[in-house]
Parts: structure tokens; C-alpha cells; sequence
């Protein structure tokens, strides 16, 4: 219980420090300038959708919060320069008063703002160009591409540059000796290490609008600022930097260049230690949210993956192996959706089950003997009713039929194997098991039978039969389909071309009624006991109880009509 309420603490630490970071202050100017519709747009990194006077106005709200950063961090660090390099030569004694010589105040503060304003221009004349660009929206070339990549360098250079001219001011206006000058050269070169570590990182955060833009998906194809990289700065500011002056002070006191401790508290190693505390927390927090940004980012999209959805892409914006990392695993879930949409078009084909039965399998021929029930069903007179109406009205009717009979094989869980001109085959218990598949098929057919009856406009008959069938795939290795084989589809078949003649159109074999289970089976009534063309058995046939019962009793016409029949039957 204490290391995980320990661990609680450090995460809403590390949450509260993110609401502080210059992180929170860019995500929250768009919601500041954007509609609820734009600011959508903007967690989708769709920044080609957003218009140029959001774009504008993003952009003078993030160079406002980056100058005021910029200027707020150079001048602490100037001011911790002043203070460290004050109590060297005093001995840690916190006053004002030495007698050796020591930095002036105000001349120090001059040469901060002098070098600040020089920073401030040179980054801004070479940012200024992409900021341009970013707000007209074109697209971006190869060297475009390379140039907003290499921002965060720049602005690192133009950091340079300020503390270089901080310090000539200084040299120039300060009257010291050059042994101190040189003591606060070195001063001033630490101190810029601390300040471009920060510049670098505030700037890849800042301008990631401009990189997602930029990169539109893709990644350069070289690291130009690795993960490596970034953790050198991290050493660099929260470690090597304080030890380096630890030891420079250490080492200046030993040879009699600054003058040993003054009391018992060394003042000078207390307030390099809190200098190196603060400026590596802030280093350590930059460069983690770089890293954990992205991390977190491709979480969310590979969890709603896993939950069906993918529509989602990260944002590609990073120079480091993280981009890469993100423009991979944008291609894979391109490559992810692209196999969905393959596999719901080949389920469209053939089925969920045998689409999945296929994908199992690796696309290996497979194939058993197992009961089933089968339902055939045809549809009466659509040759005729082609040849007089519209192409487009016969193949509207088909639809419709078509549909009325998926929609019902899939509320009983059975499989259409296949469509055939104006018929449909329909299999229960293949390739997925059904614990009473007869009675599956049997409840589907007296379903269909009335949704057929409301829906199409022609005549149809229907069979059902059951029993062991060859279920699976049948062809050449390289064209092959799914399909069942066996005497109770012929059956269904033989069925079918019966109920399309007989007085009612849907016809059951007795093995079908007999293996359902009796709750089904009672809704069936036996009518007739037949031979079918091409069986050696005769078939007793049942009939649907509802629908025997609305039927209208034959008349002596109809009876006459079907005996003249029967000679063409037995010769078939």
C-alpha cells in the first residue's frame, strides 16, 4: 500500500507539472482560437483543414508564449550566472560588498537583455519564413520538410548567438580584469548550455503544428534528432553542467584564484545544487513528455485498433526514432484496414464463417463429412417475367429476394453457399456446428416463406432437407470455393421443384422434421409420400401446420391438373 500510494503522489506530480510545462501552454491555444469543429480537426493532426486565419492567429499567440518563455528563461539564467559567479568570488558570503572584484548587477543585466534581443531577432528571422509557409498551407517539398525538422538546431544556433553577444556586451561595458572576465566567459558558457538545452526542447514542442503539417504522414528517412540525442541533453544539464562548476569552483580554490568558504555553510555548492535541481527537473520533464507524447499518442490509436476502429492515425511530427515509430504504425494500420476491407468484401462473397473457416486455414483446401440441413429455394416464372420487363426491374426483384432470404439465414444462424441465377442455397450446421441445425433450417424456412410471401412479386418453392454431406472446399488449388455435397441436396433441390408445382410452396423431408427438435418439429404436418427424380427412397413430405391451414382446398380442376402431371413426373 505505501509504494502504491507513493506512486499515485508521483504521477499527479508529474500531471501537475505537465499543466506548468510550455507543453500545456501551445495544446491550449487552440482552444482558445479554434471552434470546438477546428479543434477536432486539430487532435486528428488534420492541420490542412484548418484556414489560414486560424493558422495566423495560432501562430502570433505561440511565438508570443515562446518569446515570453524564451526571454523569462534566458533572464533567470542570467540572474543564477550572476548569483553563482557572485558568490565564488565572495567566498559563499551572500552580500553585495567584496573586495576582490566581483560582477556588477546592472552590468550583467544589460548584457541579458542585450543578448535577449539578439536571440530573439535571429530566431525570429529564421523562423519567420516557416511561419509563413504554415499559414498559407502549401504543401510541403523535400527540402521544406528538411528545413522545419532542423528548427529546433536553429533556434539553438540563435541562442548562440545572444549568449555570444551577452557576453561581448559585458566585456565591453564591464570594467574588470581579464582574469575575472575569463572566470565569467566560462560562467557564461555553462549557463548557455543550460539555456539551448531548454531552447531546443520548448522549440520541437512549439513548432510540432508546423512539423505535422510538414510531414503530412511520412517521416524523414534518417534520425535527424534521436532519442539518444535527447538524453545526452538531459545529462548534460541536470548533471554535467553542475559538476563541471562544482569542480571549476573547487579547482579555482585550490589553486588561489577564488577565495576558500567563508563559514561553515558553503553557500556557492548550496545554490549550484538548487540551480541544478530546477534546471534538470525542467530538462528531464521537457524531454519526457517529447518521448511520452508520442508513446501516448500511438497507445490511444492502437487501443481503439484493437477495439474495431481503424480510421485513427497519429500525428507524425517527431524527428526522432519516434517518428519513424509513428509513420510505421500509421502504415500498419493503413495496411490493417486495407485487410478489413478486403476481408468484409470477401465475406460479402462467401461469408463471415467461411471467410474466417478460409482465414484459419491459411487458405488450405479443407473439407469433412458432417449433418446438416439444406434449404433450397427458387424462385417460379422469372424467365418470363424478364423477358417483359426492364432489366433493371428483374434484377431489383432478385435483390429483393436476395435480401429477404440473407436476412433470415442470418437471424438462424445458417450460411448461403451460394446464389444461383434466381435460387439460393442455404446450409445449416456448416462449417459452424448448430446443436439442432434441422431445427434451424426448419424455423428459417417457415420465417422465409412468409417475408417472401409479403416481399416478391413471383411465385418460389421451397425444399428443405437433411443429413451427412461433404462440407468444404472444392476446385483446384490456385480457384476453389466452399461448398456441400451429398444426397440431402439434391434432396432439398428435388423438394423444391415439387412445392414450385404442388399447392403449397414449401416443402420438408420427414429426416428434416424427424431430427429437429420437437418444439419445431410439432409445427410441421405430414402431406405426402413421394419418389423423387434421381433417389431410390421414397420421401415423405411435410408441410408447414399455419400454412396447410390457410391454404384453400383443391378443387376438382386442380386435381385433374396435377394427375395429368404425373406420367411427365415419372419419366424425369
Amino acid at each position: 500500500m505505501p509504494i502504491q500510494r507513493s506512486r499515485k503522489a508521483l504521477h499527479a506530480f508529474a500531471d501537475r507539472l505537465d499543466t506548468l510545462g510550455p507543453r500545456h501552454w501551445v495544446t491550449s491555444i487552440l482552444s482558445e482560437v479554434g471552434s470546438p469543429v477546428e479543434r477536432e480537426q486539430w487532435l486528428a493532426a488534420d492541420w490542412q483543414a484548418l484556414d489560414s486565419d486560424v493558422r495566423r492567429r495560432l501562430v502570433d499567440r505561440a511565438a508570443v508564449v515562446a518569446f515570453l518563455f524564451g526571454v523569462f528563461s534566458k533572464l533567470i539564467i542570467g540572474l543564477e550566472t550572476f548569483a553563482l559567479v557572485l558568490l565564488a568570488f565572495n567566498g559563499g558570503r551572500i552580500t553585495l560588498d567584496s573586495g576582490a572584484s566581483h560582477p556588477d548587477f546592472f552590468d550583467m543585466l544589460i548584457a541579458a537583455v542585450v543578448g535577449t534581443a539578439a536571440s530573439t531577432v535571429a530566431a525570429v528571422l529564421m523562423v519567420r519564413p516557416h511561419f509563413t509557409w504554415f499559414i498559407a498551407g502549401a504543401p510541403a517539398d523535400p527540402a521544406q520538410r528538411r528545413a522545419v525538422a532542423r528548427i529546433p538546431i536553429r533556434q539553438v544556433g540563435a541562442d548562440l548567438i545572444g549568449w555570444a553577444v551577452s557576453f561581448g556586451t559585458y566585456a565591453f561595458i564591464a570594467d574588470v580584469s581579464d582574469f575575472f572576465l575569463a572566470i565569467v566567459g566560462g560562467a557564461f558558457a555553462l549557463a548557455a548550455i543550460t539555456s539551448c538545452s531548454l531552447t531546443y526542447l520548448i522549440a520541437e514542442t512549439a513548432t510540432r503544428p508546423l512539423a505535422i503539417l510538414a510531414l503530412r504522414g511520412t517521416s524523414e528517412a534518417r534520425v535527424v534528432h534521436g532519442v539518444r540525442e535527447r538524453m545526452v541533453v538531459v545529462w548534460g544539464v541536470s548533471a554535467a553542467v553542475p559538476m563541471i562548476g562544482l569542480i571549476t569552483i573547487n579547482a579555482g580554490r585550490w589553486a588561489g584564484w577564488l577565495p576558500p568558504a567563508a563559514g561553515p555553510l558553503d553557500w556557492t555548492s548550496v545554490a549550484l545544487a538548487l540551480v541544478a535541481l530546477s534546471s534538470g527537473l525542467s530538462i528531464v520533464m521537457l524531454v519526457g513528455r517529447a518521448i511520452a507524447d508520442p508513446l501516448t499518442e500511438m497507445r490511444k490509436v492502437i487501443e481503439a485498433a484493437s477495439d474495431g476502429d481503424f480510421g485513427r492515425r497519429v500525428a507524425v511530427y517527431d524527428s526522432s526514432e519516434l517518428g519513424i515509430l509513428q509513420t510505421g504504425l500509421n502504415d500498419l494500420l493503413d495496411g490493417l484496414a486495407e485487410r478489413e476491407r478486403i476481408r468484409a468484401l470477401f465475406s460479402k462473397h462467401v461469408g463471415d464463417r467461411v471467410a474466417e473457416l478460409a482465414i484459419s486455414h491459411r487458405g488450405e483446401m479443407v473439407g469433412t463429412n458432417t449433418d446438416v440441413a439444406v434449404i433450397f429455394v427458387d424462385l417460379t416464372g422469372s424467365t418470363a417475367f424478364a423477358s417483359q420487363r426492364d432489366p433493371q426491374e428483374t434484377a431489383a426483384v432478385l435483390n429483393v429476394f436476395f435480401s429477404v432470404v440473407a436476412e433470415v439465414v442470418a437471424e438462424y444462424d445458417g450460411l448461403i453457399n451460394k446464389f444461383e441465377g434466381d435460387a439460393a442455397l442455404v446450409v445449416f450446421g456448416a462449417p459452424t456446428a448448430l446443436a439442432d441445425a434441422a431445427g434451424a433450417a426448419l424455423a428459417a424456412a417457415r420465417e422465409l416463406g412468409d417475408r417472401l410471401g409479403e416481399k416478391v412479386p413471383l411465385e418460389w418453392g421451397m425444399g428443405i432437407g437433411y443429413g451427412t454431406v461433404f462440407a468444404g472446399n472444392i476446385g483446384a488449388a490456385n480457384r476453389y470455393e466452399y461448398t456441400v455435397i451429398g444426397d440431402s441436396v439434391n434432396e432439398a433441390a428435388r423438394l423444391s421443384d415439387r412445392a414450385k408445382e404442388g399447392r403449397l410452396p414449401i416443402y420438408a423431408s420427414g429426416a428434416a422434421v424427424a431430427a429437429a427438435d420437437p418444439d419445431e418439429a410439432h409445427h410441421w404436418q405430414p402431406l405426402e409420400r413421394v419418389m423423387l427424380r434421381g433417389r431410390k427412397d421414397h420421401t415423405e413430405v411435410f408441410v408447414p401446420t399455419a400454412l396447410a391451414n390457410r391454404a384453400e382446398p383443391p378443387t376438382l380442376g386442380s386435381v385433374l391438373s396435377e394427375m395429368m402431371k404425373l406420367p411427365s413426373r415419372r419419366g424425369r
